[in-house]
């Protein structure tokens, strides 16, 4: 009996696998999962969960996030690496197991089609630092370029202005020395140099007020764009191969850069101000909304990629495997990464005769602004600034790869006839149209688009669409009381067992609930978004509004759609029966 049961399961494999190689598979499982490590670990990790963690406790930060990414990051994981490897499609046809909740695939596409337009700006804004670390000097650490406007050597503000070598005035006694430190507001040469070389953002009086088109970030954004459309043109033939350099490279630069940091003066201070546990914070529940929040957009659960990676795979792909290695992967590289940065954050503010709090930042402002400051005090600067920035590209283009996949690969799977035998046409088209959208952020005032993209397009209806995917494939997909554990089944036929009691009782309740109280919670301590401490005006507030809830909307929208169709049609289709899969469903 035991081998006729598996003479059969091999059959299924070797029939859907044959369907399969028709439509694209991986070359093998190893791609795949670098493919995954990629996707997830990106430039998050680097910038976002190093600042988390000082923030929100130190190592006692990492309690929360562990708790998290128990509850809510692997089940979820695996949950849409499951039903992606089961149905064999991108993020809309998959929904042929439940077609009421089509409108999940369309929210996915929305959300990774909304990120893609400003993620590679941060690219381009990584090539653009790295093409100006091929000088003998590196610019962001002069004081008398046409972009200083504080930062003049040669004054009495420089030994807080300027990271050069710059001399101090043998008269200003200590005493007056400490009251300049505590009186004056430290404005480094490279914060000056991302604020009005790179962004020029002094010439734009604000986000209504973009200005023309910086020609030297428009061409760098191009050629990210250029290095997107070659890497996918051929699909995951082509990125399968790329993500053997493009996924292990940033942890080899780590590696480096964290055996020099180490090595340097102040870096234990920076390492002990990154990791001392401030017990107290874990009193407020902002710091656990931090912490989800964090495993949420690192593992990039809801985004689609993660389901369309799986629908190249083998139909009995290890999953449960897989789901393991990327999500505890991920979880190390951010801790790994926050010794990384803060070892040389830690010797930056011990040259400068500052303290470590004073040269933390998150963000942008990490990345553009505090490490290359940093570097530039290392020796030998422009090797560490090219290895700094070339590390971010890497880990930017794994995460572009994946959003901009789930897109062409969710539009291609759904439209078959007109689009799968034109991907490298229709890629060019995607890539094209995200290029043009992009170029309202490479503008004099486009930062402030920037930052309401990074804010909004990607928050309060990512955080909706993930419980409606949680329980539209628990209860809905099949309906709960007339086919109960439909997709547990579905992984037995897959996998050889069904996911243990761990995965249902979180994919049941307890990630649900989790989920919706980080989106209350975020709603009830909602506040205007602003930058450089102007806030915002209220269209522009509602503009971003809008677009993070039009990921969710869909949903319902669709559901909507779906009945009103059936009735004018005719067709008595009651909700029970509309979340039962279609004829076609099937691995």
């Amino acid at each position: 009996m035991a081998d006729t049961k598996s003479d059969s399961k091999a059959a299924i494999d070797r029939q859907v696998e044959g369907d399969r190689e028709k439509r694209g598979m991986w070359g093998s499982q190893v791609e795949f999962l670098l493919s995954c490590i990629g996707y997830c670990v990106g430039l998050g990790n680097v910038w976002r969960f190093p600042y988390l963690a000082y923030q929100s406790g130190g190592g006692a930060f990492l309690i929360p996030y562990i708790i998290m990414l128990t509850f809510c990051g692997i089940p979820l994981f695996l949950i849409e690496l499951g039903f992606g490897q089961f149905s064999g499609y991108g993020a809309i046809t998959a929904w042929r197991a439940s077609p009421m909740f089509k409108g999940i695939g369309f929210g996915m596409l929305l959300v990774s089609f909304f990120v893609i337009i400003y993620y590679n700006v941060i690219i381009a804004y990584a090539f653009y630092y790295m093409f100006a670390s091929f000088t003998s000097v590196l610019p962001w650490t002069l004081c008398d370029q046409w972009w200083n406007k504080e930062a003049q050597c040669g004054t009495p503000t420089t030994m807080l202005n300027c990271t050069n070598n710059c001399t101090m005035n043998a008269t200003m006694s200590p005493v007056n020395v400490t009251m300049k430190v505590t009186a004056i507001k430290r404005v480094s040469p490279s914060e000056e140099y991302w604020k009005y070389r790179v962004l020029r953002i002094d010439r734009s009086s604000g986000i209504g007020d973009p200005g023309p088109v910086l020609w030297d970030l428009c061409l760098c954004l191009l050629l990210s764009w250029l290095v997107v459309f070659f890497c996918l043109m051929k699909g995951v033939k082509s990125s399968g191969k790329v993500v053997y350099f493009t996924a292990t490279f940033p942890y080899l630069i780590l590696f480096i850069l964290l055996i020099r940091g180490v090595t340097l003066d102040g870096a234990g201070e920076g390492i002990k101000f990154y990791v001392t546990p401030q017990w107290e914070r874990l009193k407020d529940s902002k710091v656990w909304s931090q912490a989800a929040t964090q495993i949420f957009y690192s593992l990039g659960i809801s985004f689609g990629g993660l389901l369309t990676f799986a629908s190249y795979n083998r139909f009995s792909q290890n999953i449960y495997r897989d789901t393991l290695i990327v999500a505890l992967g991920n979880c190390g590289t951010s801790i790994f990464a926050g010794f990384v940065i803060f070892s040389v954050i830690g010797h930056m503010a011990f040259k400068l005769n500052l303290n470590v709090d004073q040269v933390v930042d998150q963000g942008p402002g990490l990345a553009f602004i505090a490490y290359p400051e940093a570097v530039a005090l290392l020796p030998a600067p422009q090797l560490w600034s090219i290895l700094f920035f070339f590390m971010l590209i890497t880990l930017g283009l794994d995460s572009q790869f994946a959003m901009a996949e789930t897109v062409i690969t969710g539009l291609s799977d759904e439209f078959p006839h007109y689009l799968r035998d034109h991907k490298s046409k229709l890629t060019a088209l995607i890539c094209g149209i995200c290029f043009l959208l992009g170029l309202l952020l490479v503008t004099e005032g486009g930062f402030h688009w920037f930052n309401l993209y990074n804010w909004y397009s990607a928050y309060y209806g990512l955080y909706f669409l993930t419980i409606f995917l949680c329980l539209a494939v628990t209860y809905g997909y099949g309906h709960f009381f007339t086919h109960p554990w439909r997709f547990n089944k579905d992984m037995k036929l897959m996998l050889g067992h069904e996911p243990n009691w761990y995965y249902r009782i979180n994919w049941m309740l307890i990630s649900p609930a989790l989920l919706f109280f980080i989106s209350i919670f975020s709603i009830v301590n909602y506040s205007p978004i602003s930058l450089n401490n102007v806030v915002y005006p209220k269209w522009a507030d509602n503009l971003g509004m809008c677009m993070s809830l039009t990921v969710a909307a869909v949903v319902p929208l669709y559901m909507i759609y779906r009945a009103s169709y059936a009735w004018y049609k005719g067709i008595v289709q009651p909700c029970v029966r509309m979340c039962n899969p279609e004829a076609k469903w099937g691995p």
